[in-house]
């Protein structure tokens, strides 16, 4: 039996994992001259929050369990400076934040969770700064996904259970038998992860 700990960094795992895959799926339906559109000046293109997350990951998960979570080379104002030239350059930054993210957290184990983690000198126990980190991400990786539904071209390829199919979708879990898989299994399974 696995212990909790295990369980919390598996769990974390595939949970990060789960919402960049979400992030990647919205940010290949937003046409690459959109990915630098901004409603307003306040307010962020998909390719300001891709270089705002790969930006606070490098900074975040680069030693993060012997060094502060904000590294003194960061320069976070510039993560929102709409500069990346193509959609290459941009999911090069993307691929970059998330390996040291995975890197950082497959080197952990159980005797992790008695150490500190300090972001910006305040500290965190392990689950505290991980939970920070998924909750962080996931609320970026939500924006990606409202600017791909208000950019994208043709038909929207839902990330989701579409519009007007809650019913089979539930009819056809409810016709399985109970089980122990996590709720995004399926939806990993169908991209190859």
């Amino acid at each position: 039996m696995k212990s909790h700990p295990q369980v919390f960094l598996e769990s974390s795992l595939h949970l990060f994992t789960y919402y960049k895959t979400l992030g990647e799926k919205a940010l290949h339906q937003i046409p690459e001259e959109k990915l630098f559109w901004q409603f307003n000046e306040d307010s962020n293109s998909a390719a300001m929050i891709v270089k705002h997350l790969s930006g606070n990951m490098l900074s975040r998960w680069t030693d993060f369990l012997t060094a502060d979570g904000e590294k003194p080379w960061r320069n976070r104002d510039a993560e929102f400076d709409n500069d990346f030239k193509n959609r290459e350059e941009l999911m090069k930054a993307w691929e970059i934040g998330w390996s040291t993210l995975f890197q950082a957290l497959e080197g952990c184990d159980e005797t992790d969770f008695d150490k500190k983690v300090y972001i910006r000198n305040q500290s965190h126990s392990l689950i505290e700064a991980i939970s920070r980190q998924l909750t962080h991400y996931s609320t970026h990786v939500g924006q990606l996904i409202y600017l791909s539904k208000m950019l994208h071209l043709g038909s929207w390829e839902s990330l989701s259970i579409p519009k007007g199919e809650s019913k089979s979708f539930n009819k056809e879990r409810f016709d399985q038998p109970k089980n122990d898989g996590k709720f995004s299994d399926d939806y990993l399974k169908k991209d190859g992860k």
